[in-house]
């Protein structure tokens, strides 16, 4: 016996969750795009010796992280297979550094721990929408 699958809500041909995860996407892109401008206005004032090191890398940290989310959502967007691998890479990439942050081991210098949990959250839910069946193969190279 098979239970018949509830059909799969699609907006201008793209699935509901797409739409959802290029939304949040959008989002986090543009607040770490501020957030980081940010970070590198204030790291440009005068700061006593090697303490500034930490802060610039975070802030040119946070500018990559937010183009390359920007750029992804996009091509996600577009439906492009390197939207799909970009988004599973930063994701991955976001784990990886959070976790050795909330660990106490070499990361990158600057990211808070406080926003550790939540990131690493997100990302995984990321991960495990993008590697649905029907998501992966509409996101596959013909």
């Amino acid at each position: 016996m098979t239970t018949a699958r509830p059909p799969i809500i699609m907006f201008k041909g793209r699935y509901l969750g797409i739409v959802v995860l290029v939304s949040a996407q959008v989002i986090i892109g543009f607040i770490h795009v501020v957030f980081g401008f940010w970070l590198l206005s204030a790291s440009a004032a005068p700061l006593a010796g090697i303490a500034s090191f930490g802060p610039e890398v975070y802030s040119v940290y946070t500018v990559v992280f937010s183009l390359l989310t920007l750029t992804f959502a996009s091509l996600l967007w577009l439906q492009s297979r390197w939207g799909w691998l970009g988004t599973m890479a930063v994701s991955v990439f976001v784990i990886a550094a959070d976790s050795l942050t909330l660990l106490n081991l070499p990361s990158i210098p600057g990211i808070p721990k406080f926003a550790g949990f939540g990131e690493i959250t997100y990302s995984i839910i990321v991960i495990l929408y993008l590697l649905q069946s029907h998501i992966e193969k509409a996101y596959r190279i013909p």
